[in-house]
């Protein structure tokens, strides 16, 4: 397949396995859990076949090329997807190396609704426990392969191999030949069977699944070879900058246009829907004429006027109006009566601000129109890279198959980089002067213009019955992002038997976007503090209290005592210092933590020193990254937890950069994090979001402790920690 996508259309049955001298591509036809093989001489599509993948290229000197489908940002699923293949493959990972995959969803998809073929999308922690199965089976029919073709060429039964690392060998004729060897002479077997998950490795003979291996894209990281949308630079390229609306919805009329050309080094200027763009030779060109424009914006968005503080009243009201229902998340018995019949009954509001994703690398695109509009060319770095695609044909109005998108490596995303507007932008910049333009957001840009986690008030309500037992529970969630305010809301793993979980959305018309766990942030935080404040009430331990409601689901339960018990729970607190537990669900992983916190009382500050979790996300492909990634989930966690928080006024950001939205510093990190990750062959579960969520009930809860005073307002900033102590 060469840049003008010139294919070679082959017809190819489920069957057929063609060989090359050059090596083998082993291509994966796209099922519910189990895939087949084919192997051609290119990737690409084929007639016959409608979801056909290639996975692997086997070259004849033994270098074993494996295609990555998904995003990678810094959480190691590139590696990870690739272990699983190599793994079931038997390749020596000294073999292997890693390219990023074309961007054809019907083939690289993620697996989506039991089956691949889904969106090329890297977000929820979906993308190991997503492709998992499908690409160990994958795996085991590429060694399928290898030994069939060893066993015709020796003349010998397939039964009397089996296979080392990237070798197959015949141990009666004390022989054995290399997977390099094989890919020269392979040709396709009369019948390429099932594997069943019976016959796939098991896990006590993993030699990858569950061992270190180094992060492949690390060292390419360290020494500045990484290619991030950033570094592309492409012949005849120049620069864009956009000045977008400040509040979501009005439209831009240039006042001063004559003024603006005038600029040296401007090209053209660009009108979109939400803003004005500037093009240039250079980006400090393009910024200058950004800066010169004077701008009417129209009167009458939805936002305008919107202030986050005083919506907080709203919220409140819609919480707690009797006459409204919203969308229900969970009903389950007769709250109503268990609220009368109770011994006590609690109701207690949270709220949670706003929050910017504040990835490291502003957003940026590359894109290249061609000449007559017909086709293009992108280099991005996406979250959904299929997404992207569409949105380039779109803009353009061309097939999908006349883009070419090269992804690259992301500095961050938490969710931001899973929307296309930014690569919208830069096309549109690209198809007015028809050259590549590379269209970088400041950060400014990115704080202003950005799509926030929503801001939210949690109204809860709980019954405890005469025997002191929980009764009964009540959640409602008031606040703007529709879908994206009810994750993590639901709490099957404690045993209550009485539940109703509401979710009241209202349409600020302000931009909002899924952030680092969704709303398991704010939910979590609520629903653990919540917990504490009811069991210091009632007299009992805060742990002993989720252990008893944990009493049904011994595997939740195990990851609760792990993580007490690492931090040896119940032992006298230092003076100063005090220990808040909390747990958490998130995309089929269950974990705890439990922190350890002081307080400087004159300030208000609050200090993390020390926290312990536990972990179980099933069988854990990556060990050391998946410590990693429970760690700057906990850091990232206590950032946002104790600094992070946007506000509107008139529906403007009031924030602008790091100076008036901080994030923790290296100085205020913990002095130490211990993780314990359980052992488990259940299927691998998400991990990247797991920890983020304790931190808000674990913080707020040794504060609790602490102090005698609950903290309800998320992020606890300083000003507010002082307001609590003073009320």
């Amino acid at each position: 397949m060469n840049g003008q996508k010139e294919k070679k259309q082959q017809a190819i049955s489920r069957r057929q396995f063609l060989a090359t001298a050059g090596g083998i591509t082993f291509f994966v036809a796209a099922g519910a859990f189990a895939p087949k093989i084919f192997a051609g001489e290119s990737r690409g599509e084929f007639e016959g076949e409608k979801q056909i993948t290639a996975w692997v290229r086997l070259e004849a000197d033994g270098r074993i090329t494996i295609y990555n489908p998904a995003a990678e940002m810094g959480q190691g699923s590139m590696t990870a997807l690739a272990v699983i293949i190599a793994e079931e493959m038997d390749a020596d990972w000294a073999d292997v190396r890693i390219e990023h995959s074309p961007i054809e969803p019907d083939t690289y998809g993620l697996q989506w609704g039991g089956k691949l073929g889904g969106p090329m999308i890297t977000v929820g922690s979906r993308t190991v426990r997503g492709y998992y199965h499908a690409l160990r089976h994958a795996g085991a029919q590429a060694r399928y392969v290898l030994l069939h073709n060893a066993a015709e060429k020796w003349g010998v039964s397939l039964e009397e191999l089996e296979t080392g690392p990237s070798v197959v060998l015949h141990k009666a004729g004390n022989r054995q030949m290399s997977y390099g060897e094989i890919a020269a002479f392979a040709k396709a077997p009369a019948e390429l069977p099932e594997i069943p998950e019976a016959q796939w490795k098991k896990p006590e003979d993993f030699r990858l699944i569950g061992t270190v291996i180094p992060r492949f894209d690390i060292p390419a990281k360290v020494d500045g070879s990484a290619l991030f949308s950033m570094d592309v630079q492409v012949p005849g390229m120049v620069y864009g900058a956009i000045s977008r609306s400040p509040v979501h919805g009005s439209k831009p009329e240039l006042l001063n246009e004559e003024d603006v050309r005038e600029t040296e080094g401007l090209i053209d200027i660009v009108r979109l829907d939400h803003g004005i763009g500037a093009v240039a030779e250079t980006f400090e060109q393009a910024l200058k004429a950004k800066k010169k424009m004077q701008i009417n914006w129209s009167k009458g968005a939805k936002a305008e006027g919107y202030n986050s503080a005083e919506a907080y009243e709203l919220y409140h009201k819609t919480a707690n109006d009797q006459s409204l229902q919203g969308e229900v998340v969970k009903s389950e018995g007769d709250i109503g009566q268990a609220m009368k019949a109770a011994h006590k009954t609690y109701a207690i509001e949270y709220k949670t601000d706003f929050a910017y994703h504040a990835q490291m690398e502003p957003l940026n695109a590359v894109v290249s129109v061609a000449p007559d509009g017909k086709s293009a060319e992108a280099w991005v770095g996406s979250q959904a890279p299929d997404t992207a695609r569409r949105a380039i044909a779109k803009v353009l109005d061309i097939d999908f198959s006349d883009v070419k998108l090269h992804p690259c490596y992301l500095g961050g995303g938490f969710g931001r980089r899973s929307l296309a507007d930014y690569v919208e932008e830069a096309t549109i910049l690209s198809n007015q002067i028809r050259r590549p333009v590379k269209l970088i957001w400041t950060r400014e840009d990115d704080v202003q213009y950005g799509a926030f986690r929503p801001i939210c008030l949690q109204r809860m309500q709980a019954a405890v019955d005469d025997k002191g037992n929980l009764s009964g529970w009540a959640h409602i969630i008031a606040g703007t992002g529709g879908g994206l305010l009810d994750s993590g809301a639901q709490i099957n793993y404690y045993t209550i038997p009485n539940q109703r979980i509401e979710v009241r959305n209202i349409d600020e018309g302000v931009r909002t976007k899924h952030w680092r766990s969704v709303a398991h942030g704010p939910n979590k935080y609520a629903i653990e503090v919540f917990l504490d404040e009811i069991a210091v009430d009632q007299g009992i331990d805060p742990y002993e209290l989720r252990r008893r409601l944990m009493k049904d689901h011994p595997r939740e339960l195990k990851v609760l005592d792990e993580a007490a018990a690492l931090a040896t729970w119940g032992e006298i607190d230092k003076v100063g210092r005090a220990r808040g537990i909390a747990f958490c669900e998130r995309s089929g992983s269950f974990s705890a933590a439990v922190v350890e916190i002081s307080l400087d009382r004159s300030s208000g500050q609050i200090r993390v020193h020390r926290v312990w979790a536990a972990l179980d996300a099933g069988v854990v492909v990556q060990p050391d990254n998946a410590i990693a990634q429970m760690e700057g989930g906990i850091v990232m966690g206590i950032s946002n937890v104790l600094q992070e928080s946007i506000t509107f006024r008139n529906g403007k950001v009031r924030q602008s950069n790091f100076h008036d939205y901080p994030i923790l510093r290296m100085a205020d990190a913990p002095e130490s994090i211990e993780i314990r990750l359980i052992p488990s062959q259940e299927a691998p579960q998400g991990i990247g979001e797991a920890s983020l969520p304790l931190m808000g009930g674990a913080i707020a809860n040794a504060f609790l402790k602490l102090t005698g005073k609950p903290l309800r307002h998320m992020p606890f900033t300083a000003e507010r920690v002082l307001e609590v102590l003073e009320g």
